[in-house]
């Protein structure tokens, strides 16, 4: 009796001794299969299985490390596959994506969410979903639909639909400021990595990346990357992310959420560590060649100084005459320069591709012609620009209803903005608030416990504001360089395409807390 007694006491009525049983039960599964695996394959294979194994139960166990997985895969593993053919080889982010929204409507099927958060770009949002689905259906009698296109197609949705899910699980200024710490985290991983690719000798290079191949990269000499795909031009660094312009592209986004946490009075991470991740950030945005995401980031952050952290103007003002100075970036300058007169082959290029898009749209300007491809043997779907790719596959409508989601993102994010709460900005360079705390008042000294309260707003207030500030510069840098790239909406780029609705969800829920916490 006293040893059933102390048996409820320990794995019943204790939480922690359940999670203790349940860890250990799963630690012997686990085991089980590692060591089928080890048995049926080789090593690798089941070491990697294994992994992936205790990675999923974490991330059922707690959400957020999904989000940790989510980001960590896009920013460092971006195209990696499951080595293990099923019909097609699921990639990582394809597994972390499913295993998120599992564990999210898992979480709401129980009730443990509560209300579901609406925001201002819910209805907006779910338009644009339907016009996505609308044009896939209506384009199927255009092209074959393949395997790969429904899959990639499927994923394209799945990256929309993440933006419902992180309004509806981010929910408090500690998650935002979490899931703000990996992305920016993450960014300075890539960019390091791209760096020290980008530094080592071709060959060793070429042998670290095509090393990948286990996981679906691709192998060989195309892997590394060159001005006019010319081995006697400048090399372009590209990490993992396969593609210059898609690492250029996450760069934007992250290297723009970093830069107002320089100012921050409590930065997501050491404001040391933060400054050199910004420096390795900017060297790897650099060294990529991408000039459409330099022009990105290089007005978002001028933006950012204009509007709010003056000291920024600086920075990007010593970055530029750097640039133009320094012998070891005269190529790039001239490269640049090539591209805004359009003497270079790849502007050419490009601007066929414009022509080229404007006449498909002039053909189908409604609804487009969806996503398996043209009906016109003279006209294509490819072209590098995120605004004229949508106006293709779904029409004017839906370049529409997508310009509207992103005006209501903005409008309701100005309508938030910290200025209207009547709060000035701070002389503190430490702080790096736009919110002031007042002088002592007699009122305050009588209420000490509310000046207390007031004081707490104050700090979570002061905390929201730069990750507002930089969620939205990124988004706005985003919109700037899909003028000259598509990888925010993109068959090919999942990740590219996941990353903006996260980004898009977070600008929301950030404009959310902030006007609550006004």
């Amino acid at each position: 009796m006293q040893s059933d007694r102390r048996f409820r006491d320990i794995f019943i009525s204790n939480r922690r001794g359940v999670a203790l049983a349940a860890t250990l039960m799963l630690s012997v599964v686990v085991a089980a299969l590692a060591g089928l695996a080890v048995a049926l394959v080789s090593g690798l294979y089941a070491l990697g299985l294994a992994l992936g194994l205790i990675a999923l139960a974490l991330i059922l166990r707690d959400i957020e490390v999904g989000f940790a997985a989510l980001v960590g895969v896009i920013t460092l593993l971006p195209f990696a596959a499951v080595p293990l053919n099923i019909g097609f080889k699921p990639t990582f982010l394809d597994l972390v994506a499913l295993a998120l929204f599992g564990v999210w409507l898992l979480e709401r099927a129980t009730g443990k969410l509560g209300r579901f958060i609406n925001t201002p770009l819910t209805l907006p949002a779910l338009v644009f979903l339907a016009l996505t689905l609308a044009s896939f259906i209506a384009g199927l009698g255009n092209a074959p639909l393949t395997q790969t296109i429904a899959r990639h197609f499927v994923e394209i949705v799945l990256s929309i639909l993440l933006y419902f899910l992180i309004t509806d699980s981010v929910r408090d200024a500690e998650r935002l400021r979490r899931v703000t710490r990996y992305l920016i985290i993450g960014g300075i991983l890539a960019a390091l990595s791209a760096i020290i690719l980008y530094l080592l000798p071709d060959q060793t290079s070429l042998e670290l990346l095509s090393r990948l191949k286990v996981f679906g990269y691709p192998e060989g000499p195309g892997v590394l990357r060159y001005v006019n795909d010319d081995p006697l031009q400048p090399q372009r660094a590209t990490g993992t992310a396969i593609d210059p312009n898609t690492l250029g592209g996450l760069l934007i986004m992250t290297l723009t959420l970093a830069a107002p946490q320089l100012f921050a009075r409590r930065p997501v991470i050491p404001r040391g560590w933060l400054a050199i991740g910004l420096g390795l950030m900017a060297l790897a945005l650099l060294f990529s060649f991408s000039r459409g995401s330099f022009v990105g980031a290089g007005v978002a952050i001028f933006m950012l100084g204009v509007v709010r952290y003056r000291k920024l103007l600086v920075i990007v003002i010593l970055a530029l005459a750097l640039i133009l100075i320094l012998p070891q970036t005269q190529s790039y300058v001239t490269r640049f320069f090539e591209g805004v007169q359009q003497q270079d082959l790849s502007t050419q290029m490009r601007l066929g591709e414009y022509t080229d898009a404007l006449k498909l749209i002039q053909r189908y300007p409604l609804f487009g012609v969806g996503f398996t491809g043209s009906p016109d043997i003279d006209t294509y779907l490819s072209v590098a620009s995120l605004y004229l790719t949508i106006a293709g596959e779904m029409g004017l409508i839906g370049l529409a209803a997508f310009l509207g989601v992103m005006l209501v993102l903005f409008v309701s994010a100005w309508r938030a903005r910290p200025e209207r709460s009547g709060g000035r900005p701070s002389t503190s360079a430490s702080a790096g608030s736009a919110f002031a705390q007042d002088a002592p008042t007699a009122e305050s000294k009588e209420h000490p416990e509310r000046n207390e309260v007031e004081s707490k707003e104050t700090v979570a207030r002061s905390d929201l504001e730069p990750i507002w500030w930089g969620l939205h510069a990124a988004m706005a840098g985003g919109l700037i360089g899909g003028v000259f790239d598509h990888y925010f909406f993109n068959l090919d780029f999942h990740h590219s395409v996941t990353l903006f609705w996260l980004y898009v969800g977070l600008a929301a829920v950030s404009t959310r807390l902030l006007r609550r916490a006004l």
